[in-house]
C-alpha cells in the first residue's frame, strides 16, 4: 500500500493550499464569530470551491463526478484544515454525499446529487441523536407508515452543515427498538417542509450544525433512500468515509499548528537567546513531529483501504481517527503552551487550532471510541 502522494496528487496539494490561503479563512473565522453569522462559512468561497471540482471529486463519472478517491479527498481535506477553513465540505459532500452515492436511485441522485456536486445545494445528514455517541444503529426517530407514505417524529442533533441546508437526510426507526441494526430507514426531506424546525447551534469552533426536529412530518414512499430497514450499512459506509476525511483534516490542523510553533520557537527570545535552542523544547517539539508523521501515514493507509475496498479497511479507519484524535489534542494544547502568554489571548490565532481540535476530537467518535471499536472488528 502507498503511504506518500503520487505526482498528481503533489499538484493538488499545492493547488488547494494556495486557494486556502487565499480566501483568508482565519480573517473570516473571527469575522463571522464576531458577527454572530451562524451559518458559519462564506456562500462565494462554497461556490469557488465547487468550480474547482472539489464537490465532484468523490463520486463516479456517471453521478457527474470525477472518479477520484478518498486518498484525493483527504488531501484537500488537509488543505482546508491547515488554516481552518470553515465550509461544511466534509458534513455536506463527503458525508451526505456518500448517502446519496451510494443508496440513491437514479432520480434522486439527478435530483439532489447532481446540484450539490454543482455547488448550487446542500445537503446534510441528520443522523446523530442525544445519545447514539457516534453509534448510526442508535436511532429513536420515528417514522410511521401512513397511506401516502411516512410520518417523522423525533429529533436529531447535531445536525452538521445543517443549518440553511436545503435538504436533509434522515435516519429514522421503521421497526425493531432504538439500538437494533435492522429497521433504520434513510429518507430525504426538504428542510423547509410542514413539521421540520431548524435551529442554529452555536459551537466552539462557530462551524455549521443545527438541532432539527421533526414534529409529525409527512413525506411520500419516494422519499426513501435505499430500501426500508435496511440503512445501517450506507450509514456506517458513509460515516467511515468521513471519519477519514476528518482524519485528514485534523492532519492539517495539527501540521499548521506546529509549524507556527516552530517559527515562534525559533523567533522569541529569552534570557538573551532564542528559546528554540533550549532543549526541552526541542525535545517537545521532535515529540509532535513525530506524532504528525505517524498520523499521516495512517489517514493515507485508511484513505487507501477504503478505496482499494479492503477487508481491514474499518480498522484502519478507527486506526487513523484514534490517531488523528489523540495527536491534534497533543499538538494543539502543546503549541498554546509553548505560544505563552500570547496563546492564551484571543488576540492570537493559535488559539483556533485548539477550539477545532476540542470539536474534531468528538466528532465521528473519539479516540477512546474508535480504539474499543478496533478491539471489537478484532474480536479482543
Amino acid at each position: 500500500m502507498l503511504l506518500v502522494l503520487n505526482e498528481d496528487q503533489n499538484m493538488l496539494a499545492r493547488t488547494a493550499r494556495e486557494f486556502v490561503a487565499s480566501t483568508e479563512p482565519l480573517a473570516r473565522i473571527r469575522k463571522l464569530r464576531d458577527k454572530k453569522d451562524l451559518l458559519g462559512f462564506s456562500e462565494d468561497v462554497w461556490q469557488k470551491i465547487a468550480e474547482l471540482g472539489w464537490t465532484g471529486m468523490a463520486f463516479s463519472e456517471a453521478d457527474g463526478g470525477l472518479g477520484l478517491g478518498l486518498a484525493d479527498v483527504v488531501v484537500v481535506t488537509e488543505a482546508l484544515g491547515r488554516l481552518l477553513a470553515p465550509e461544511p465540505f466534509i458534513p455536506c459532500v463527503v458525508l451526505a454525499g456518500s448517502v446519496l452515492s451510494l443508496a440513491a436511485n437514479a432520480e434522486q441522485k439527478e435530483k439532489y446529487l447532481a446540484p450539490l456536486i454543482a455547488g448550487t445545494s446542500r445537503v446534510a445528514l441528520a443522523a446523530e441523536e442525544r445519545k447514539s455517541r457516534a453509534n448510526p444503529s442508535h436511532v429513536t426517530v420515528r417514522a410511521e407508515r401512513t397511506p401516502d407514505g411516512f410520518r417523522i417524529t423525533g429529533e436529531k442533533t447535531p445536525v452538521l452543515g445543517g443549518y440553511r441546508a436545503g435538504t436533509l437526510l434522515v435516519s429514522a426507526r421503521t421497526s425493531g427498538g432504538d439500538a437494533d441494526a435492522k429497521g433504520i430507514t434513510l429518507f430525504v426531506v426538504p428542510a423547509d417542509a410542514k413539521g421540520v424546525a431548524v435551529k442554529p447551534l452555536e459551537r466552539v469552533d462557530t462551524r455549521n450544525a443545527a438541532q432539527v426536529r421533526f414534529d409529525g412530518v409527512t413525506v411520500p414512499a419516494t422519499s426513501v433512500v435505499g430500501s426500508v430497514d435496511g440503512a445501517l450499512q450506507t450509514l456506517e459506509a458513509a460515516v467511515d468515509r468521513a471519519t477519514v476525511a476528518l482524519a485528514g483534516e485534523m492532519l492539517g490542523t495539527m501540521s499548521e499548528a506546529f509549524d507556527w510553533t516552530v517559527k515562534y520557537l525559533r523567533e522569541r527570545e529569552q534570557f538573551g537567546v532564542k528559546i528554540g535552542s533550549f532543549q526541552a523544547l526541542q525535545h517537545r517539539a521532535a515529540r509532535l513531529f513525530v506524532e504528525i508523521e505517524l498520523t499521516r501515514s495512517a489517514v493515507m493507509a485508511a484513505a487507501r483501504a477504503v478505496d482499494e475496498g479492503l477487508p481491514q479497511a474499518r480498522e484502519l479507519v478507527s486506526v487513523a481517527k484514534a490517531r488523528a484524535s489523540d495527536a491534534l489534542a497533543l499538538v494543539a494544547n502543546e503549541a498554546v503552551q509553548m505560544h505563552g502568554g500570547i496563546g492564551m489571548t484571543d488576540e492570537h490565532d493559535i488559539g483556533f487550532f485548539l477550539k477545532r481540535a476540542k470539536v474534531a476530537e468528538l466528532t465521528f467518535g473519539d479516540a477512546a471510541f474508535h480504539r474499543a471499536r478496533f478491539a471489537s472488528i478484532r474480536g479482543f
